[in-house]
């Protein structure tokens, strides 16, 4: 048997190790500092013709960051602008009316059509006579027949010309004239903001954080072209294991602990993903499902302003 000496030491080793077991402190959720990244795309296959804010400089909302090559869409728009300028042209001889000139001339024609008319009858009334009594030839007769057709034909166009001038531009032709405007005037407003997004400009303010491309090079639609980083204090972006995640929830206040800071900060948990990440659900047994972990955002407090990005954070979980 062991003496006692040793049977104490036995209790107190065993006493250590349960207590080491029940006693594991408090559980943690790890991640990094972030801060909420703006990324600026371009909108057309243009070349950067100038970028005036150096990476790491402060922005505010409306600074341009990058400016893309705006030639060839100035070029599009002057070519609606002038389509605008004859529309208008359009609409405003259509509310005038025709001039009393043009109403002049068409009755001027009206009364040659009609003097034409006249004299072919008569040329052709003694044509028939001359004809009748046999002093006169039938093809002559009916070349001045068709001659008098012809007139006839003639005098309705001019004198239905002249009609339509009294009367008037029709309410239809404006409102259409008018509905053409609004649609040129429609697309000219599109390609003007199409030159507008040319211009890359901060949309927070923030910290340009990244240029990707450089001055003369040419950048795809939909390539990032400036990152920002949104001012402000950062958010721990943290991993909450599968144990704790049915005792956390948004708008909760967490404790966070920063690497290098000594003083823990008071967060609050701003999101939580709806599924776990890693392992799939249905592929866990239930030792293994301790490994599920949702990504979660706690967002910090101002005194946290000025710590940067990327750090090692902790967040206590309840």
């Amino acid at each position: 048997m062991p003496d006692q000496c040793g049977f104490r030491f036995m209790l107190l080793s065993a006493a250590l190790l349960l207590g080491a077991c029940s006693d594991p402190g408090p559980r943690l959720a790890l991640g990094t500092l972030e801060r909420d990244r703006i990324t600026l795309s371009a909108t057309a296959a243009e070349i950067i013709i100038s970028q005036p804010v150096a990476e790491g400089a402060e922005v505010q909302p409306g600074d341009l960051l990058v400016q893309l090559d705006p030639t060839l869409q100035q070029a599009v728009i002057a070519g609606i602008e002038a389509d605008v300028a004859r529309q208008q042209a359009v609409l405003e001889r259509l509310y005038n009316g025709v001039r009393a000139e043009e109403k002049a001339a068409a009755a001027a024609r009206v009364d040659t059509a009609r003097a034409a008319l006249q004299e072919t009858e008569q040329d052709l009334a003694r044509a028939s006579t001359l004809v009748e009594r046999g002093l006169g030839e039938r093809a002559a007769l009916e070349t001045l027949g068709s001659r008098r057709a012809s007139y006839i034909a003639q005098l309705r166009a001019v004198e239905a010309e002249l009609q339509l001038l009294q009367a008037g531009t029709r309410s239809e032709e404006i409102l259409e004239a008018e509905a053409q405007l609004q649609s040129i005037e429609a697309r000219l407003a599109g390609e003007r903001q199409r030159l507008q997004n040319l211009s890359v400009v901060a949309t927070r303010a923030g910290t340009l954080d990244s240029l990707p491309w450089h001055q003369g090079q040419r950048v795809a639609v939909g390539q990032p072209v400036a990152v920002v980083l949104a001012e402000g204090p950062p958010h721990a972006r943290v991993y909450i294991p599968e144990p704790a995640r049915a005792t956390i929830t948004t708008g909760d206040s967490v404790v966070v602990h920063v690497d290098g800071v000594a003083e823990a900060f008071t967060g609050t948990v701003r999101w939580i993903a709806l599924d776990p990440a890693f392992t799939p659900y249905f592929a866990l047994n239930e030792s293994e499902r301790s490994r599920l972990v949702w990504l979660a955002e706690v967002q910090l407090p101002a005194s946290a302003a000025t710590l940067p990005a990327g750090l090692p954070a902790q967040i206590e979980l309840p």
